[in-house]
């Protein structure tokens, strides 16, 4: 069986039905809707596999439109809004069953000569002595969740907080709406640039709006809103690979009517910043008897 990181390769290879037209996979597991990232994923493979693949995507801007189904494919139709001398520009509409689900627009460019700063990376410890996302679970309750065991052997990616879970309510007192964890992907991605890309575009909606909820509930456990990916932006300053360990350094400036924005920098473990990612996110609060789900991370919304 392959490991989840050839999972996650596999589902970016899109099947091309016609010159601008792909189908991507939806795995058929035990969620509501479709994730989000895997839909950014799979759109700007689309968006690439209809360049020349000299110029290197340097920003993405894309809506959740409304919940995907797992289980049935996802149909994308990419529009070449234009190839100039420095930028080339895609948009892609993602279809499921007859209906938009998703839309993004793309930008390619190579990088030229120009100015060069960044704001400086933060002061954390190195992921190595830091615990796995289930051994922080497994040391909070003893022993891992059948339900958490079974998303853990599918996850793609390692993700290791850098400051220790809050699990109650207590403990969230004077919590400010940041978060920050290292991640990789667990296995070899390959050499190709825009499969790291993308899988990081993947990556990137797993927990950004995580943020929002710091101060307000612990992070896995009974959760007290529904959660969904509103909208999706990302800007790629510097080449990378998703299989080495990477910052993802999160705030959320504001939450109110409904929807809370997170931003996200992206660092290398040399300190440079790599990705710059902006999300709002849909959160409205669950019935009691809802409540009861486990876990955290972004998916596709129902716009309406």
């Amino acid at each position: 069986m392959a490991n989840p990181a050839e999972r996650l390769v596999d589902l970016l290879d899109l099947e091309r039905i016609e010159q601008d037209i792909f189908r991507g996979l939806s795995p058929d597991e035990s969620l509501q809707r479709v994730f989000g990232g895997q839909v950014a994923g799979q759109a700007l493979v689309a968006a690439g596999r209809t360049t020349d693949g000299l110029r290197p995507v340097h920003s993405l801007h894309a809506y959740f439109l409304r919940p995907g189904r797992p289980g049935v494919p996802i149909v994308y139709q990419v529009e070449r809004i234009r190839d100039g001398r420095s930028f080339t520009t895609r948009r892609v509409v993602a279809i499921q069953q007859g209906r938009t689900i998703f839309n993004l627009t793309a930008s390619f460019h190579s990088a030229e000569p120009g100015i060069e700063q960044q704001l400086p990376m933060p002061e954390v410890p190195g992921p190595e002595g830091l615990p796995t996302l289930a051994d922080e679970v497994r040391s909070h309750l003893g022993a891992l969740p059948e339900a958490f065991a079974r998303m853990e052997r599918r996850q793609p990616f390692d993700v290791r907080y850098v400051e220790r879970l809050r699990w109650t309510d207590e403990e969230l007192k004077g919590v400010e709406p940041r978060s920050a964890v290292w991640m990789r992907a667990v296995g070899p991605l390959g050499d190709d640039p825009l499969v790291h890309t993308c899988a990081l575009t993947y990556a990137s909606d797993m927990m950004l709006l995580d943020a929002v909820r710091m101060p307000v509930e612990p992070l896995w456990g009974p959760r007290g809103f529904d959660m969904a990916s509103l909208d999706h932006a990302m800007w790629f300053h510097r080449p990378f690979r998703t299989d080495e360990w990477f910052l993802y350094d999160q705030e959320s400036p504001v939450a109110t009517g409904g929807r809370g924005l997170a931003r996200g920098r992206i660092y290398d473990r040399a300190g440079r910043l790599l990705v710059s990612v902006v999300q709002e996110g849909l959160f409205r609060p669950l019935r009691p008897a809802e409540s009861a789900a486990e876990g955290a991370g972004g998916g596709a919304a129902d716009g309406g």
